[in-house]
This record gives structure tokens, C-alpha cells and sequence, in this order.
């Protein structure tokens, strides 16, 4: 790749000089990704009672994946249930349901479960990204296998992705990334401006997967490839002038297919059922701490309990935490490859999603500066207005994954090109990239214990108690945003029955749409939980009973009738 000059879309030359097929070695490093995928989730394989440490977000993704397999073998509407929720059911397609990695995935969870379906989909996340962005470096941006497969890994499996890939699979599925942008910058080449209208339908149809997988991921994915054609375009007008053309088609035209395909499925998100306005959480509170860049995440083989705690909201949401070794030799690489479009771009990219990731007000060591954060100038604007500024430094991750590759590719340039590196130089910079990323490497995801799906539940006894049309009822209802004992058992028995209540979004109420977590309240069920949370037995009046046939009454209205299953 010539330095200056070489647009980001240009394919690199291929390697000179060798006569042996590639595949075993990119086999190699498919098999390498695939077995630390497993390795990191190595804590519930064989172990059903066990949950990743946010166990909440587990049983709401292992429902989810159970309904898109109940879904497709029922041929229902996968975008709506009343699974959940009874009897006024749940808008799937404005919650995280993930139906671009459930129904693939249907043969796996109609025949090993959702807890074995949930883990394949961590390891798919996690290897797949990896492989993907392994992918795109090997055939667009270097040479070196070993760079492309270093880069890779990066990308896969920072921090930041291995602590969202056990909660969040729906931010850590990122595998689509890498081609979406493939076929967006493509090179400028003939050929390829010849084939816009096919590279548009490409992406098109890659972006109606990604919205089925994640809709959150896309956005983040669209603003990140906007500032970086922007900063190449200004970093390299003539190359941005050339290309401009066919970019622009291709958009076009993917933007034409997505919003055909697209039509019915956001109408419904937006207009359809149980549909809400808003957020059920205020997100621009879950922002990062400046020093948490620096720092080592919990699951990596420096990290801790007590530092991260303090830099992050919660441990799925440590998006940075990338180690001073790894940020300093960004810097080195931005400095010693400045001349470079390419590096110039990414390194703007990576610094104006880390500002962002800072949130309203600068915190540093857990303390708050009272100095604005960039996110201020952008919070009001839609769509942004309801994502999770923390999770902005996502998109560090290939920034870095990308610059480590594009270096360990110049110092193994080949023998006599104008950038070869001696050996001295090439060892050295191994070095160097070792150990900047040793103090990176993930460790398992962290387990808890949870207690195994009632007996009652698990072999049917519930069956002779609730007639078709009535629902479940667990004691105690969970109707927030705590952790859900329904969900796992409707998930684990494969949707067998529906229940009211749930861990979801939802409206407020009929004429309320305002976005809350789970259905609304009624006093029975925070009596109740109330009860199982502080074990205090309360003195019940004639008023509580009253009010528990109240409820009961009000759920009947609602839509049908209700049979206290009693499970525990």
C-alpha cells in the first residue's frame, strides 16, 4: 500500500512468492477465535444452573431465542407475542429480540435448549466479529496474515466486547460490521463502479439483518462510517471526489431495498401493539469516566472488582478499559503513520466517539468535573437522544484493532519494498504490540448460581390447573425490571405456557405511552414481592383481600381469565 495515497477501498496486492493454498492457515485462525470463544464461556457449558454474572439479561435473550424458534416451528408472527405479558403481550420488534440470531439458530434451540442456544450465540458473536474483521483486514487493508489475524482479535475479543457478549448479544453481535462496510468502501476500481446497483442490493440486505440482530449496533455503525469518510475525504480530496459517485449509489440503492423490506416490521415497532414512546431509562446517565480508558476491565487477567466498578455503570458496560500499553502505542502508530489518509481518519474517528463515550459532564476517578462532555452538543438529537453514551467507545475497539494491523503489517513488509523493515525492527515491534496486549486477555465470563426451572413447571404438573386461555401466575410476579423466574421457566420448556408480567418494555398504560420497564404495578403484586425480598410475613386485612380479587378481576378484564398456578 502506497503511503499518502492509498484509498481505504484499494485492495492490497497479493502476497508474492508462494505457491502454498491459504486456507489451512485461515482455517487456523478461525479455529484460534472459535476455541477462546468457547474457552470464555466455558462456565455454563454443562452447567444449566448456571447464568453469566448479569443473569437478568441472560433469561431475557434466552426467552427471546426461545420465542423465534417457538415462532418459526408455529408459524406465528415473530414480531408480537403473548407469551409475556398476558394477556396484553409484548412488542417484540420494539424490544431487543434478536430474530437475526434466533431463527438461524432454530435447529439448536428446539434441540439443545435456549441456555446451549444463548451460548453459541455468545460464541458466534464474539468469533464471528473476530473472523469478519480478520476477513476485511486480509483482503482490503494488509498483507500479513498474522497482522490481519492480531487485528482480529482485537476487535473480537477487547474488553469491551467479551463484557457485553454476556449480557448484551444483541451490541456484541458485530459480525456484520466488517462486510457492511466492505461493500460501502468499496475500491475504486471499474469493475466495482460498474457494480453499484449489485453492491447496493448487497447492502441492503446486510443492513435488514442487522436491524433484525441489533437496530442500536447500526446506528452507531452509521455515525462511525460518517466521521471517517468525512476525515479521509479531508485527509484525501481527489481519492474522496473519485469515489463520492459510486458511494453514493450504492447507498441509494441500499437504501431503497432496506426501506422496502423494512416497511411492515418499523411500522409495527413504532404503530403496532403494546408499542411505546421513549426510553424506559434515562440513558445519558450511563456514561464513562475519562480514567477508565487506561484501566483494566474485570475480566482480564489484571483486572478487579473494585476499579472498574467506580470508571463504569455496571460491569457490561466497561466498553473501554483498554490499557495504557495498548493506548500509548495507538499514539505511536497515529505519529509514525500520520501521512497516511487512512490512519489520519481512524485516529479522528476513535477520538470523537471516545469524547462522546464521556457522557454531559466530565468524571474522572469517579469525580465530577463540571466540565461539559461533547455528548451535550449532540443528546437532543434523534435517535441519539435515546443511545447509551457509553457505549460510544465501542467503536474504539476496530479503530485500535485496525491501526495494531496496519503496523504489524508495515514492519513485516516484504523484502526490497519501500517500507521493509529490518529484523531487529519487526522484533521489536512484536514486542511492543505483546505487551500492550497481554494485559488485555479475557478470562472466563463470570457465572452465578440460579435456581432450577420448579418440577411443578418442568413436567407438566401445571397443565391440569390451567386451561387453554388462562396463564401461570409466578409468586412472586415480576412486573419491572428485576430478574424474571417466568421468563426462564417459559423459556426453558419452550414457551410452553404464558404468563403475565415479564422483563421487557412496554407501554405504561392503554392510553400512557410512555416506555417503562415490564407491565404496570398492581398492589397484590408489590405485596407479594415485597414479602419473598425482605421475608416479613405482613399482617393481611380484609382490605388486602379485597384488592388481591381486585386484581385478579382487572387482569380478567383485560383479556382473560387467570389461574394461580402457585409455583415457587
Amino acid at each position: 500500500m502506497t503511503t499518502g495515497t492509498t484509498s481505504p477501498t484499494t485492495s492490497s496486492p497479493a502476497p508474492v512468492g508462494t505457491s502454498r493454498p491459504a486456507w489451512p492457515a485461515h482455517l487456523l485462525v478461525v479455529a484460534g477465535y472459535l476455541g477462546l470463544a468457547v474457552v470464555l464461556t466455558s462456565g455454563q457449558w454443562g452447567h444449566p444452573w448456571r447464568l453469566f454474572h448479569q443473569a437478568g439479561d441472560q433469561i431475557l435473550f434466552e426467552w427471546m431465542l426461545a420465542h423465534a424458534a417457538h415462532a418459526v416451528v408455529e408459524g406465528e408472527n415473530p414480531l408480537y407475542s403473548a407469551g409475556l405479558n398476558a394477556p396484553d403481550g409484548v412488542n417484540l420488534m420494539a424490544n431487543t429480540s434478536v430474530l437475526g440470531l434466533g431463527v438461524p439458530l432454530t435447529p439448536v434451540t428446539v434441540l439443545f435448549g435456549s441456555q446451549v442456544a444463548f451460548c453459541v450465540v455468545v460464541v458466534c458473536c464474539l468469533a464471528g466479529t473476530a473472523v469478519a474483521w480478520y476477513a476485511l483486514l486480509r483482503r482490503r487493508l494488509v498483507n500479513s496474515r498474522s497482522a490481519a489475524a492480531v487485528g482480529g482479535l482485537v476487535c473480537g475479543f477487547a474488553p469491551g466486547m467479551v463484557a457485553q457478549a454476556g449480557a448484551h448479544p444483541h451490541i456484541a453481535a458485530q459480525f456484520l460490521v466488517p462486510p457492511i462496510l466492505a461493500l460501502v468502501f468499496r475500491p475504486g476500481t471499474d469493475a466495482a463502479r460498474r457494480r453499484v446497483v449489485r453492491s447496493g442490493v448487497g447492502l441492503g440486505l446486510l443492513l435488514v439483518w442487522q436491524v433484525f440482530i441489533g437496530e442500536e449496533v447500526l446506528v452507531f455503525l452509521a455515525l462511525a462510517a460518517g466521521v471517517f469518510a468525512l476525515g479521509y475525504a479531508l485527509a484525501d480530496r481527489v481519492a474522496a471526489r473519485r469515489l463520492a459517485p459510486a458511494l453514493l449509489g450504492r447507498l441509494a440503492v441500499a437504501a431503497g431495498v432496506a426501506v422496502l423490506l423494512l416497511a411492515y416490521p418499523l411500522w409495527f415497532q413504532f404503530h403496532g401493539p403494546q408499542h411505546y414512546a421513549g426510553m424506559a431509562f434515562a440513558t445519558h446517565g450511563f456514561q464513562l469516566d475519562a480514567a477508565s480508558f487506561p484501566a483494566s476491565a474485570r475480566q482480564t487477567v489484571l483486572g478487579d472488582d473494585w476499579l472498574p466498578g467506580l470508571l463504569a455503570p455496571n460491569p457490561t458496560e466497561e466498553n473501554s478499559f483498554f490499557g495504557p500499553g495498548l493506548l500509548v502505542l495507538a499514539v505511536v502508530i497515529v505519529i509514525w503513520q500520520w501521512r497516511r489518509p487512512l490512519v489520519r481518519a481512524l485516529a479522528g474517528c476513535g477520538v470523537v466517539f471516545a469524547l462522546l463515550s464521556l457522557g454531559n459532564e466530565l468524571r474522572v476517578d469517579g469525580n465530577a468535573t463540571a466540565i461539559p462532555g461533547p455528548y451535550r452538543l449532540v443528546a437532543a438529537l434523534p435517535l441519539l437522544d435515546l443511545a447509551v453514551p457509553a457505549r460510544f467507545a465501542l467503536v474504539c475497539v476496530p479503530v485500535l484493532g485496525v491501526l495494531v494491523a496496519l503496523s504489524l503489517d508495515r514492519v513485516r513488509a516484504a523484502p526490497g519494498s519501500m517500507v521493509a523493515s529490518g529484523p531487529p525492527v519487526r522484533l521489536l515491534w512484536a514486542g511492543a504490540v505483546t505487551a500492550a496486549l497481554l494485559p488485555l486477555v479475557p478470562t472466563p465470563i463470570r457465572v452465578v448460581p440460579v435456581a432450577p426451572v420448579p418440577a411443578f413447571v418442568s413436567d407438566g404438573g401445571w397443565r391440569a390447573l390451567v386451561p387453554p386461555g388462562r396463564t401461570v401466575v409466578a409468586v412472586p410476579p415480576v412486573t419491572g425490571a428485576g430478574r424474571s423466574p417466568v421468563m426462564l421457566w417459559s423459556a426453558r420448556t419452550g414457551l410452553a405456557f404464558t404468563a403475565p408480567g415479564g422483563y421487557f418494555i412496554g407501554p405504561s398504560g392503554p392510553d400512557d405511552p410512555a416506555a417503562r420497564w415490564g407491565a404496570p404495578d398492581r398492589p397484590t403484586s408489590v405485596l407479594l414481592r415485597r414479602v419473598a425480598e425482605t421475608g416479613a410475613v405482613p399482617v393481611l386485612t380484609d382490605a388486602d383481600r379485597r384488592q388481591a380479587v381486585e386484581d385478579r378481576a382487572a387482569l380478567a378484564r383485560r383479556g382473560g381469565r387467570a389461574r394461580l398456578a402457585g409455583a415457587r
